[in-house]
């Protein structure tokens, strides 16, 4: 059992592809962590959908033993792995909250990156210990000397003191390790005082139950314990507890300054909550320890099995995911169109896509997604204001004094050359110019207020096209504002279509209504009778579009004879599609929800 003085608890955190998981790798491999045979890319990601996207979507922990050749003597270092995507900052947050210090990870091609700042920023939040690494020198595009002198500004370090390394060869990697020992005070607790152990997160095993993650503030808990989670005041039995290396590796017990996981064989996973005080049965008087603040959720949409029978497999894993990942919300809702499903809320797009992702493959789910949306404020008459996530809530008709919706900060980095693409971008998304800042010479950041309707419709895909790749982007909620919004109904067959309905400005809900219309001309199949597709604002048709019915040549066999008998043929084909409008149901592909993604404010210029 190591001494409080040796314990070190650290996270890394850097902008998404800055090497963070590819650095964890090499330190479990300098330290024989892990045996250089089972070594592999991105050990510490083990979701499959984090390998083959290349991301860290969750935190994992694991515990390293390091002997220093500075003072000789033993550490053990507790690392957590982040993810670097905006929309998973809440992990990061999490993280960081059973650290001590932080390495801030920097590529030395590419630089200091939008996420690089905001991570940073939630690093010196929490008065963590901040190291500074140079990642990626080996590369052919690095400048290790001009970018060092970029991060000594930022954060008043000397440029001497930012250790340059390479994450992929391992140059400079032990050395890092060393000012990890050097640098990051331990950690600080009371082992005699009563146990309180903060949960940081937590995932769920079929066959053990939850599995809970914790860092230990004061005491020590033991294998048979009785313990109290203080926020839902259920009192459990410790069957079986350990450190991450990376593998479970049971323990007897966990004391001070250690980070761990608990089992204790719990089946109903709403039991936990992230950020909850862990404690001992019995211990009257125990302090909580603050924990977190809950996220709030800003993108939502309904998802739908395409399976009616598969609604209950879709309650279970929501379930399940919900305690995987705390920062997704649901709730049951009903559509015309698509049946029983769920209305969901996430962080961001990105968020949104991986959750749905993980449904399909881990629980073998077909589902349909419908459109994106966020949260909105209605002011009534009387001044009461309501809060609504779905276009088909939005009152049309009523008096309403005010409609707000949600705006963010956009922080924009980005070379100087793409300064006139984005202010276009920006200009057409509805963003109010704030600020314009020169890096370097060569390098601008730049602020706008934007709503964030208009950053989850193709914002992201958009950005990326006007500067070839080069900017990076983060954003932060920075209240509601009031708007003048409207709802544009989609009607296919002439029956209104909830699921695809949507909320926009009233200046784009032309251009928006026509461009769904036509995209959805194109995903939908072809019926025996015409089907027509409209956008429509309250009564007033704003956009049209006709797919035509396929159409059996009847009078083929007819050569010749009394046209009498070709118009009887053409008569009774007519009134057999007309018979079958009035029955026919139209059948609409998942592409269709999707296709509202795609819709930009200069469609078809």
């Amino acid at each position: 059992m190591a001494e409080l003085s040796q314990i070190r608890n650290f996270a890394i955190i850097a902008h998404i592809d800055h090497g963070k998981s590819t650095l964890a790798d090499r330190f479990l491999e300098v330290t024989g962590t892990v045996d250089k045979l089972k070594m592999r890319e991105q050990l510490l990601d083990r979701l499959d959908l984090e390998r083959e996207r290349g991301i860290t979507i969750k935190a994992q922990a694991v515990q390293i033993n390091f002997h220093s050749k500075v003072d000789g003597q033993q550490y053990v270092f507790d690392l957590i792995d982040t993810p670097g995507h905006v929309d998973f900052t809440y992990e990061v947050s999490r993280s960081l909250a059973a650290c001590e210090g932080a390495i801030l990870l920097v590529d030395a091609s590419q630089g200091i990156q939008a996420q690089t700042l905001a991570n940073l920023y939630l690093a010196m939040e929490q008065d963590l210990t901040i190291i500074p690494v140079l990642n990626k020198i080996d590369l052919p595009a690095a400048r290790p000397e001009e970018l060092k002198q970029e991060i000594g500004n930022l954060i008043g370090t000397a440029p001497e003191e930012i250790r340059a390394v390479s994450a992929k060869t391992g140059d400079g990697v032990w050395e890092v390790l060393e000012q990890v020992a050097a640098l990051i005070p331990p950690p600080v607790g009371d082992p005699a005082a009563p146990l309180r152990a903060l949960i940081f997160d937590s995932h769920y095993d079929t066959f053990r139950g939850v599995i809970i993650y914790v860092r230990i503030v004061d005491g020590r808990v033991k294998k048979g314990d009785q313990i109290l989670m203080v926020a839902t005041n259920r009192t459990y039995e410790v069957i079986e507890l350990g450190v991450f290396k990376p593998d479970m590796s049971p323990r007897a017990d966990l004391a001070t300054g250690e980070a761990g996981y608990l089992i204790c064989t719990i089946r109903d996973i709403r039991t936990v909550k992230i950020g909850d005080t862990v404690t001992l049965k019995g211990n009257t008087g125990v302090v909580p320890l603050p924990g977190f603040v809950q996220p709030k959720q800003m993108v939502f949409c309904g998802l739908y099995p395409v399976e009616a029978d598969d609604y209950e497999r879709l309650t279970i894993a929501l379930e399940k995911l919900s305690l995987n990942d705390a920062s997704f919300t649901y709730e049951a809702e009903t559509s015309q169109a698509l049946g029983f499903g769920y209305r969901c809320g996430f962080l961001g797009l990105l968020h949104m896509e991986v959750i749905r992702e993980r449904l399909e493959r881990e629980y073998n789910l077909e589902l349909v997604i419908t459109v994106p949306n966020v949260i909105y404020q209605l002011e009534h008459d009387n001044g009461t204001v309501e809060e609504i996530n779905n276009p088909a809530d939005f009152p049309e008709g009523k008096k309403i004094n005010e409609v707000r919706e949600p705006y963010v900060k956009v922080t924009l980095i980005s070379p100087t050359e793409y300064i006139g693409a984005l202010m276009d971008l920006n200009h057409k998304k509805r963003g109010i110019h704030k600020k314009l800042e020169y890096l370097s010479e060569s390098r601008v950041t730049m602020e706008y207020d934007l709503p964030l309707a208009e950053l989850i419709v193709d914002y992201y895909d958009r950005l990326k096209a006007a500067t070839k790749g080069y900017a990076t982007l983060d954003y932060e909620l920075i209240g509601f504002r009031a708007s003048d919004l409207v709802r544009v109904n989609i009607m296919v067959n002439d029956e209104p279509l909830d699921a695809l309905s949507f909320l926009c400005a009233k200046d784009h809900a032309y251009n928006r209504g026509r461009e769904m219309v036509q995209r959805l001309r194109k995903v939908i199949p072809r019926h025996m009778f015409d089907v027509p597709i409209q956008a429509a604002i309250g009564g007033r048709i704003i956009a049209r579009e006709t797919i035509k019915a396929m159409r059996k040549d009847v009078l083929s066999k007819c050569y010749g004879g009394d046209i009498s008998r070709k118009r009887k043929l053409l008569e009774k084909q007519k009134e057999g599609k007309r018979r079958m409008k009035m029955v026919g149901n139209v059948t609409i592909p998942q592409e269709a929800f999707l296709s509202v993604l795609d819709i930009s404010d200069d469609a078809g210029d």
